[in-house]
């Protein structure tokens, strides 16, 4: 392995782990509402939200950062809206690649917290309904902590996503050296300019780190249905 030129890889591992953190907490966040309400509620077309939700985990990243682009573009509709009043674009910022992972990585956490949810037994949350719980301290109370493994073994998985986040990512905020390019981009633009060495070395970098974090989520899921 080439020694690693720090000052050549430094903005894009910093800028993968930062956006990738940040794109995780909302996407856990929103991931695990959104598997809690689709749990426990029973509405016309469920089936239907659960697809929606699931879908960017089968949709091409190029059409996912087409729909961005048609959103959040300056002529799309919420683009337009926050370009008109707060003068700021996601377009070509690293705002965009973390909105680009939030989307490619949530239904990692959605399926794997609704799995979990799914596995605590109903018994429970009877028992603490008759003992006059509601649904917040039954939530926070039972349902996540018997639930967390499965929940954290998802955020890692999507953390893991959005650090190998490409095509979506490219789309809306660009392979800019310096402002939004992130591991995945910059090995891109390493293999196109024949910079054979710092692709390598981003590679196994890269490489390592997705086995680390697999390998943890793995084990913590393993234990969330013992």
């Amino acid at each position: 392995m080439a020694s690693l030129d720090w000052e050549t890889i430094r903005y894009p591992v910093l800028l993968t782990l930062s956006v990738s953190a940040l794109s995780t907490f909302v996407a856990t966040v929103f991931g695990v509402l959104g598997a809690y309400t689709l749990s426990k509620a029973e509405f016309f077309g469920k089936e239907l939200v659960d697809s929606i939700l699931t879908l960017p985990l089968v949709l091409p990243p190029t059409v996912l950062g087409y729909y961005l682009l048609v959103l959040l573009g300056n002529k799309g509709i919420v683009g337009s809206f926050i370009s008109d009043h707060f003068h700021f674009s996601v377009l070509f910022h690293w705002s965009g690649a973390v909105i680009a992972s939030v989307l490619v990585s949530f239904p990692l956490v959605y399926r794997s917290a609704r799995a979990a949810l799914d596995d605590v037994d109903s018994d429970l949350e009877d028992t603490a309904k008759t003992l006059g719980k509601g649904n917040f301290a039954i939530f926070w109370e039972i349902l996540l902590p018997l639930s967390w493994r499965g929940i954290l073994a998802g955020a890692m998985l999507a953390y893991a996503r959005g650090m190998g986040e490409f095509g979506a990512t490219l789309m809306i905020a660009g392979n800019i050296p310096e402002r939004t390019q992130t591991l995945s981009l910059a090995i891109y633009d390493a293999v196109q300019s024949g910079n054979d060495a710092v692709a390598f070395n981003l590679v196994v970098l890269t490489s390592i780190l997705s086995v680390i974090i697999l390998t943890a989520s793995t084990k913590l899921f393993k234990k969330s249905h013992w």
